[in-house]
């Protein structure tokens, strides 16, 4: 049984310094890793990203994340990066990482992801460039995804989980303005999930919708934004080599 820790959109700020670290604190009694689903500061600032450090440094579990929009807002991601990397956290994007957990090599493949929409309702590579650049870009770090967990399956992964911050799925949305969906999430990132053979996915982003959700290849996702699961982070429980996947409380 391999327990997965996951929170997302925790947005942290420099007045938020313990905030969640005495829920932190409590993984390894009931997790074997924590999952961070990006928008983990406010504005992307290396003194937010101070925070969030200090909030994850030394815990009992492994700690792996993407980050988000609000962790690219200032154009500083890869000092986000940096400072998260020297407290021990895995950082994603378009690459994989693999832990043992209690000798199953469990595969965590992670991307940002980004936006267009679902089928029959989603943005075209046509158009104006800055039309066609936006969806090349969804397609790019949708592909990054699916090569991770392809890596992933060749190096001999039994459990394989896509982090992403955008949805790869509608159904995670419900709840969010109709409006916005092209915004939240693209179809690209649920084909790599599909694709790529993964056994769970996880996000965040949607603030407004829903927990649960499903590829058309019949994928779980998990919505795991903070305002969603309404706690410090939900547990998951993946059974190997089937999937069988139950939430728990902390």
């Amino acid at each position: 049984m391999i327990r997965i820790a996951a929170v997302g959109d925790i947005h942290l700020g420099e007045d938020c310094r313990g905030l969640l670290r005495p829920a932190f604190d409590t993984l390894g009694e009931c997790a074997d890793m924590l999952l961070l689903a990006g928008d983990l500061t406010r504005h992307g600032t290396v003194a937010e990203a101070e925070v969030v450090a200090a909030e994850v440094a030394n815990l009992a579990v492994p700690v792996v994340a993407v980050l988000g929009n609000h962790d690219y807002h200032s154009n500083r991601e890869a000092e986000v990066t940096a400072v998260l990397s020297e407290v021990g956290v895995t950082v994603l994007e378009g690459d994989g990482t693999v832990l043992d957990i209690r000798g199953t090599n469990v595969g965590i493949a992670g991307t940002k992801g980004f936006g267009g929409g679902y089928a029959g309702r989603s943005a075209g590579e046509f158009g104006e460039p800055v039309m066609r650049e936006f969806v090349r870009y969804t397609r790019r770090l949708a592909a990054s995804l699916r090569r991770a967990l392809d890596t992933l399956a060749e190096e001999g992964s039994a459990v394989r989980i896509a982090l992403t911050h955008f949805s790869p799925v509608p159904d995670t949305l419900a709840g969010e303005p109709p409006e916005i969906y092209p915004f939240l999430g693209s179809y690209l990132l649920a084909e790599a999930v599909d694709e790529g053979g993964a056994d769970l996915a996880v996000h965040g982003h949607a603030h407004r919708g829903v927990e649960h959700g499903m590829t058309a290849g019949g994928v779980r996702v998990r919505n795991v934004a903070q305002p969603v699961i309404g706690r410090a982070f939900a547990v998951y429980h993946l059974q190997t080599p089937q999937t069988s996947l139950t939430p728990r409380t902390p």
